[in-house]
């Protein structure tokens, strides 16, 4: 065998890796302008949800919970990717404290951020640049959960 010959499949490793990553990107481009173009990305907009102001947000809210129901019962039921690689929904255990604390923390987040951690991006391509202090602030938090994982109840 050339070295040629044993380069292609490396090659085509590359080539297939290069197009999912462009995949993702347009994708979260795509994702990113629908964020933005639907105001679910607009301070005001959630701070008329917090107020219940306006059902907007509601209606946001409420139509990705059932895209993330259909998509979870889907993957339940196929178990595959289309790679065809095994996909296994495990269940949690049940108990409260890691629903308050973890929707507390999340909550009060949002509520002095103005947005959950979803449209930082978006906001941050549109201009927002005071979107640097909450992007500062996430990765700060996701670096101490990374730290104190071990002591926090899952």
């Amino acid at each position: 065998m050339t070295a040629a010959a044993s380069s292609r499949p490396a090659q085509a490793s590359a080539a297939r890796q290069a197009t999912g990553l462009l995949t993702y990107l347009l994708v979260g481009l795509y994702f990113g302008t629908v964020l933005v173009k639907s105001e679910a990305a607009s301070w005001y907009r959630i701070q008329e949800m917090f107020r219940f102001q306006d059902i907007h947000m509601f209606g946001l809210i409420g139509s990705a919970v059932l895209t993330g129901l259909v998509t979870t019962t889907l993957l339940r039921r196929f178990g595959r990717t289309r790679d065809g690689e095994a996909v296994h929904v495990t269940d949690k255990e049940p108990g409260w404290k890691r629903y308050v604390l973890g929707g507390g923390t999340f909550g009060v987040g949002w509520g002095l951020a103005g947005v959950c951690p979803g449209p930082v991006f978006a906001l941050l391509g549109s201009g927002v640049w005071g979107m640097l202090v909450v992007l500062a602030f996430a990765l700060l938090g996701t670096y101490l959960y990374g730290v104190l994982r071990d002591k926090l109840p899952h």
